[in-house]
C-alpha cells in the first residue's frame, strides 16, 4: 500500500488553503507519477498522448499544451517533466491511458494499446460504490483521489485494474466497452467507453475553481488481471442497488461493433446512441471492405448497402445521397488500401480437390519425407509453436537451437538432416543487443563456422505482418537466400507481429484472443509468407504463455499458450518451456507432436552459457519442493552428527551408536533416538562414520558388539600431556582416533579396516556433506 486510506498526503490541503480558494505551494510528486506510468503504460509500445488544459474556474489565458512521449523506460521521467511544466503554468495534467503510433494522433481510432481498466467515480456514495466494485471485481491496482469532492464531501476516485498484458486491436474496443459497462452499472463516468477519453495524472496538481490539491494515490496493490477473466467478472457484476438498467441497455459511447450497426435501427434527430450518418458510414464502410477484399462483387455490395438503408435508417436516405457517400468512402478506401482484390473465378480452372482410396494410401510404399528437425519435431510444410512465459529463456533457447540447425549439428536430441537455411524474423531484440546475445551464447566455434552463411536474423521489427508486412518479409528472405529457398522461417513473437485482418461480420479483425482473427493470421499471413518463399519450409512460431498455476501447467501445459484456442488445433508440433521451481534455473520442455509418436519431456538448463539436457530420472515427479526441503533437512542432520562426534572427541568423549542416540535425543534438531540411529546407519553406509572397538588407550572399555565407538574423518581425542624425550619439555598432544572397522556398503557387515590412517569412501559416493568436519580440521597423518 502506498498510503493508508486515512493518511493525509503531506502536500494535501491540510493547511486550510485548499478548499478556501487560495493556492498553496503544492509540488508534483514524481514517485506517484512513476507508479502511475508503470501501472498504465509499462508494457505498451508507441507514444503516450499528454494534455495540459487550463483548469475550470481559474482566470488563466494559457493555451492548451499537447505533447506525446514514448512509452519506454524513460516514460515516467518524461511525464514528470510535462506535469512540472503544466503545474508551473497552472494547467491541469491529463493523459490518454493508451498509446498511439505517431505524434498528432489522439482519436479513439488511433489508440493501439491499453493495459489498464479504469472507472471514474465522481457522484453519489463513492465509498459504497468502491466497496461494491471491490466485492465483485477484485482489489484495484490503484485507488486514486482525483482532487474533486462530491456534494457530501467524499473524495472523487479513479479505480485502476492493471492487466497481465496490453490489449491491442479488437481487444482495445473490448476494454473500452468494459469501462463503459462498469460505469453504467455503478453510475460512473460513461465517457470512458471511448478510448481517447483523457484522465488526470496522479502526482499532478488539481486547481479547479481555486481548490488546491494533489491528485494522489490513496492505495496501491501490485495485482494484475487477465482481460478475458475480467470480462466475465464484469458480466456477473450486478448493478449497484438503486441503479435500474433498461432491458437490453448497453454502452455505445465508443465505436459500435459491426454487428450492432447492422442490426440496430437509427432514427433521425440524434435520438439513438449514434446518428444516422454514423450508422450509414459504418455500414457502408463494412460492405466496401468486403468488396475490396474480394468477398463480394460491387453489385452485391451496393445491394447490401441499399438494404441497410431501407431496413435500419428511419427515415431512409435518398439514393442520391447514399450513392455519393458510398463513392466518397470507396475513393478514400482505395487511396488508403490500394486496388481491390480480384474476385475468384469459379470454373474448370479452379484447382480440383484430391481424394485417395484406402487401398491407394496403404499401397503407397514411397519413403517418408525427411524431417527438417527429427524426430518429427518439424516436418516439411509443418508448423511448430514454442511457448513460454516472458523471461523464461525462450528466445535464448530458440537462437541456440536455430544456429545449431543452420550448422547441421544436433541440439538436445533434435537432429537436422543437413545444414538448414534458417531465417529468424524477430521483433523483440534490437540490433546491438542481438549481436551481444549471440556472442554471450557459448556456441562451439565449429557451429559458428558452419552457420555463418545459413542463419539470418532481423533486428527488432516495428511492423505488423499484414499484407505489406508479408511482402517486406518475403523480399528480405529472398534477398538473404537468393540461390535456394529457406528450410525454416521463424517468427518471434506472434504478439508483436500479429495482424487479425480487416474487421468483418464474421468476426475478423480481432486480437490474438479471437479464434477467427488467429485463423486469419495463421492462414492468410504466416502460411501466405511460407507459400511465397517455399511451400515445404517449416515454420516456427514463438509465443507467450498466460499466467497459470504450476499444477495447471503440469496437467496440460499447452492450455497455457496465450490467445485463441484455434492456435493449438492448427500447429503440427508444440513445445512449452517452463520452470517447475521458480528458485531453480532448471526448465522443463514439454513436447506435443501431431505427426509422430510422443516424446518425453526434456529437462534442460543453461550451464556456462550452453544449453544442456539433464537426466530426467533424477527429477522428482511428486511434491518436488517438499522433497527438496526434506533433503536439506537430512543433510543438516548429517552435518550436525558428524560435527558433534568430532567436537565431543576433542572434549574427551566417545560414544557407541546407542549411547550417542540417547545422549543427543532432541538436541540440535536431531529428533528422536530412533531418527538419530537411522541417520548414523546411513552415514556409516556412505563411509562418513566408522567404528573403533578397542578404545582402552583413551580410557574406555573395549566393545565386543559388531560395531564400536563412532569415528569420523580427522577426529582427535582430548589433548594429553606428554614429555618430549629429547628436550624434557611437557607438551600437549591430541592423539588421532582411528577406526578399526567399517560397514560394508553392499552387505552391511562390519569389516576390518585395512589401513586406519587412510580414510576411504565407497566408490558410489559422489560427494561428502557440505560441512564435513574434515573441512574444519586437519586430516590425521
Amino acid at each position: 500500500m502506498m498510503q493508508g486510506a486515512n493518511n493525509q498526503h503531506p502536500f494535501d490541503d491540510a493547511t486550510g488553503l485548499g478548499d478556501g480558494g487560495g493556492l498553496a505551494p503544492i509540488a508534483p510528486d514524481p514517485a506517484q507519477i512513476a507508479l502511475f506510468a508503470d501501472t498504465v503504460f509499462s508494457w505498451c509500445e508507441g507514444l503516450i498522448p499528454l494534455r495540459g488544459i487550463a483548469e475550470k474556474g481559474l482566470d488563466s489565458q494559457v493555451r492548451p499544451e499537447n505533447t506525446w512521449c514514448p512509452a519506454d523506460s524513460h516514460a515516467a521521467e518524461a511525464i514528470g517533466s510535462f506535469v512540472q511544466r503544466a503545474s508551473e503554468s497552472r494547467r491541469a495534467s491529463y493523459a490518454i491511458p493508451g498509446t498511439v503510433a505517431g505524434k498528432g494522433q489522439a482519436r479513439a481510432a488511433d489508440v493501439q494499446q491499453m493495459q489498464a481498466i479504469v472507472v471514474d467515480l465522481d457522484d453519489g456514495d463513492i465509498e459504497a460504490i468502491k466497496a461494491h466494485l471491490l466485492r465483485h471485481l477484485g482489489q484495484p491496482t490503484l485507488v486514486v483521489e482525483s482532487g474533486g469532492r462530491t456534494v457530501e464531501g467524499q473524495a472523487k476516485l479513479h479505480l485502476w485494474w492493471k492487466l497481465t498484458e496490453p490489449a491491442a486491436g479488437a481487444d482495445v474496443d473490448r476494454l473500452c466497452r468494459l469501462r463503459g459497462d462498469i460505469a453504467l452499472k455503478v453510475g460512473g463516468d460513461r465517457h470512458f467507453a471511448s478510448a481517447h477519453q483523457p484522465i488526470r495524472i496522479p502526482g499532478s496538481v488539481y486547481r479547479k475553481n481555486g481548490v488546491n490539491r494533489l491528485v494522489r494515490i490513496r492505495a496501491h496493490v501490485p495485482v494484475e488481471y487477465d482481460l478475458v477473466d475480467f470480462i466475465a467478472k464484469v458480466a456477473e457484476t450486478p448493478p449497484l442497488p438503486g441503479i435500474a438498467l433498461a432491458k437490453g441497455e448497453e454502452v455505445f459511447q465508443g465505436k459500435p461493433s459491426v454487428d450492432a450497426v447492422l442490426t440496430t435501427p437509427v432514427r433521425e434527430g440524434g435520438q439513438d446512441d449514434w446518428s444516422r450518418f454514423q450508422g450509414a458510414s459504418a455500414a457502408i464502410g463494412h460492405f466496401l471492405r468486403m468488396v475490396h477484399d474480394g468477398r463480394m462483387s460491387k453489385a452485391e455490395g451496393w445491394t447490401a448497402i441499399c438494404g441497410y438503408n431501407v431496413a435500419m435508417l428511419r427515415p431512409s436516405w435518398p439514393l442520391e445521397r447514399l450513392g455519393s457517400e458510398t463513392a466518397r468512402l470507396w475513393a478514400l478506401h482505395i487511396e488508403n488500401h490500394g486496388p481491390e482484390k480480384p474476385q475468384p473465378v469459379p470454373g474448370p480452372s479452379a484447382s480440383r480437390l484430391e481424394a485417395f482410396s484406402l487401398g491407394a494410401l496403404i499401397d503407397d510404399d514411397r519413403e517418408m519425407p525427411a524431417d527438417l528437425i527429427a524426430p518429427r519435431v518439424l516436418t516439411p510444410g509443418g508448423m511448430l509453436v514454442l511457448g513460454g512465459a516472458p523471461k523464461v529463456g525462450k528466445s535464448d533457447f530458440l537462437i541456440s537451437w536455430l544456429v545449431h540447425m543452420a550448422a547441421g549439428v544436433p541440439f538436445l536430441g533434435f537432429t537436422p538432416p543437413r545444414p538448414l537455411r534458417v531465417f529468424y524474423l524477430q521483433a523483440e531484440i534490437q540490433y546491438d543487443y542481438l549481436r551481444e546475445r549471440l556472442k554471450q551464447i557459448a556456441l562451439p566455434p565449429a557451429v559458428i563456422a558452419a552457420a555463418r552463411d545459413t542463419f539470418f536474423a532481423t533486428p527488432k521489427l516495428n511492423m505488423l505482418l499484414d499484407g505489406s508486412g508479408v511482402a517486406r518479409a518475403r523480399d528480405a528472405i529472398c534477398a538473404a537466400f537468393p540461390d535456394a529457398p529457406p528450410d525454416i522461417i521463424c517468427i518471434d513473437p506472434i504478439r508483436n507481429l500479429f495482424d487479425g485482418g480487416p474487421p468483418n461480420a464474421s468476426g475478423g479483425g480481432g486480437g490474438e484472443n479471437d479464434n477467427n482473427a488467429m485463423m486469419f493470421f495463421l492462414k492468410d499471413r504466416v502460411e501466405a509468407l511460407r507459400d511465397a518463399v517455399n511451400p515445404d519450409a517449416g515454420v516456427i512460431l514463438a509465443h507467450h504463455t498466460r499466467k497459470a498455476g504450476k499444477q495447471q501447467v503440469k496437467d496440460d501445459p499447452f492450455q497455457a499458450l496465450s490467445g485463441a484456442s484455434a492456435l493449438r488445433g492448427f500447429y503440427t508440433s508444440g513445445l512449452v518451456m517452463h520452470r517447475p521451481d521458480e528458485d531453480s534455473t532448471v526448465r522443463r520442455l514439454e513436447i506435443e507432436l501431431r505427426n509422430g509418436p510422443a516424446i518425453p519431456a526434456k529437462v534442460i538448463d543453461k550451464i556456462k552459457g550452453r544449453w544442456v539436457e539433464l537426466d530426467p530420472t533424477h527429477e522428482r515427479l511428486v511434491r518436488a519442493e517438499v522433497s527438496a526441503k526434506h533433503d536439506a533437512e537430512r543433510l543438516r542432520k548429517h552435518d550436525v552428527i558428524l560435527t558433534t562426534l568430532f567436537e565431543e572427541a576433542a572434549n574427551g568423549n566417545l560414544y557407541s551408536t546407542t549411547q550417542f542416540a540417547e545422549q543427543f535425543e532432541n538436541k540440535g534438531g536431531l529428533g528422536s533416538k530412533h531418527t538419530i540411529r537411522d541417520r548414523i546407519g546411513v552415514l556409516a553406509t556412505k563411509g562418513h562414520v566408522k567404528f573403533l572397538r578397542d578404545a582402552t588407550s583413551f580410557g574406555f572399555p573395549r566393545i565386543t558388539s559388531r560395531s564400536g565407538y563412532l569415528c569420523v574423518e580427522g577426529m582427535r581425542f582430548k589433548p594429553q600431556e606428554s614429555t618430549d624425550p629429547e628436550t624434557g619439555e611437557i607438551i600437549e598432544i591430541a592423539p588421532p582416533v582411528l577406526p578399526s572397522h567399517y560397514k560394508c556398503p553392499q552387505s552391511g557387515v562390519t569389516l576390518e579396516v585395512e589401513n586406519p590412517t587412510v580414510w576411504v569412501y565407497p566408490e558410489a559416493e559422489e560427494e561428502a556433506p557440505a560441512t564435513s568436519p574434515r573441512l574444519k580440521s586437519e586430516v590425521a597423518p
